[in-house]
């Protein structure tokens, strides 16, 4: 976020919302960790967080092909979505 309380207008990942899905919306999929012996481990589930999701969003899930994954982006700042909150003093 700047400082004057607004999203950048730019997008990301391909610019559409997660709820969008595949074929439109960014995605990781089959994520893996190294651990402590350089080993490769399935994720076996991901908190996710998106701090304005009318500006951008993320979520995730899990399934047998795709083991976990999570759709993410967003326009950025979206007007159709996004009225920027009056900071100011009354």
């Amino acid at each position: 976020m700047r400082s004057n309380g607004e999203h950048t207008r730019t997008q990301m990942g391909s610019g559409h919302f997660a709820e969008d899905g595949f074929g439109r919306a960014s995605y990781f999929r089959n994520l893996e960790i190294v651990d402590s012996d350089n080993s490769l481990s399935p994720v076996q589930s991901v908190t996710t967080l998106a701090e304005n999701t009318n500006c951008y969003d993320i979520k995730s899930s899990h399934s047998g092909d795709w083991g976990t994954y999570f759709y993410y982006g967003g326009p950025g700042k979206n007007p159709r979505r996004h009225k920027p909150r009056d900071h100011s003093a009354s």
